[in-house]
């Protein structure tokens, strides 16, 4: 049945992807008068999570941020579908990068680099990085369960010599390519929320403290690999540029959770700038007040 739904979904996927860009963007405004307008698709968590980063905001403030992450939104749903097709001088006409030297400049010189991002602005174009790039990228996400869907996305990401690791698989595969001399450029959508049993890192972001995973710390612990804070500046309509901070050249040399620690204020500072970019729609407040508990049931657990 999911591989029917599939087949029945790809032609249309597949028209959208040979849009002229101009198309893309009046089938996205279409696309954002029904969601926001029509369904009002997760308006009541946007809400709560921009009143609840931003208290000091008007209600027309929050209105407008509102609005703009909704277009934001539908503009970068219609730009991970024209991946399918996208020739090679749109996206480096489109996506371009301010200080690539930074990491290229590991990618030379044979040693691994891990890149840290968040929900923010255009997550889907970064691997236009790979085409300046000597080795593999490997993006870190979770498997999707519908196989055919899942296929499909691997299969636009090969184009571009990057290819996607489960995140379940995450330190064995990377323990498997240091191993081997393999070098690689690892990139993580690191500010997902954790759940209850496995929040055991906070630290402040959004003006709160809130929980993080921390294998990328473990990681760069282990293999010594540098650690890049990867932010992207939406210029105007279809058009990003991304650049690199240096969070450490040597993970194995910082304290507990200092990477975490700044890539979260690093993290918050983009968002603040420009907060229509973010991605509302995810809960990142759902275990907001809770750390005493949560830290309390999961020291109890290991007794």
């Amino acid at each position: 049945m999911k591989a029917i739904v599939f087949w029945l979904f790809y032609p249309l996927l597949w028209l959208i992807s040979i849009l002229p860009f101009k198309g893309l963007y009046l089938l996205s405004d279409f696309c954002y008068f029904v969601i926001y307008k029509v369904i009002g698709y997760r308006k009541k968590v946007v809400r709560y999570n921009l009143k609840t980063t931003f208290p000091e905001k008007s209600k027309e403030e929050l209105h407008t941020i509102e609005r703009k992450f909704y277009s934001h939104l539908c503009d970068m749903f219609l730009e991970m579908i024209k991946s399918m097709n996208i020739k090679k001088e749109d996206l480096l006409e489109r996506y371009q990068f301010s200080n690539k030297e930074l990491i290229t400049k590991y990618d030379k010189e044979g040693q691994s680099s891990l890149l840290m991002m968040g929900h923010y602005a255009s997550y889907e174009w970064i691997f236009a990085l790979q085409l300046s790039m000597e080795n593999p990228g490997y993006g870190v996400y979770k498997k999707i369960k519908h196989k055919q869907f899942d296929n499909l996305i691997r299969k636009i990401r090969s184009r571009w010599n990057t290819y996607l690791i489960d995140s379940k698989d995450t330190m064995r595969f990377i323990r498997k390519n240091e191993s081997e001399n393999k070098t690689g450029c690892y990139g993580f959508v690191a500010d997902q929320s954790p759940r209850f049993h496995r929040a055991r890192y906070w630290t402040q972001f959004l003006g709160h403290e809130l929980p993080f995973f921390t294998g990328v710390e473990r990681i760069a612990k282990k293999f010594k690999l540098p650690v890049f804070y990867y932010g992207t500046e939406k210029i105007k309509r279809g058009y990003y540029k991304g650049s690199f901070q240096l969070i450490t050249p040597d993970g194995s040399q910082t304290e507990d959770g200092e990477i975490m620690t700044n890539y979260a204020a690093a993290l918050e500072a983009q968002i603040r700038k420009n907060p229509e970019y973010y991605l509302w729609t995810h809960k990142r407040f759902k275990l907001l007040g809770k750390k005493e508990e949560v830290l309390s049931e999961i020291n109890k657990s290991k007794k």
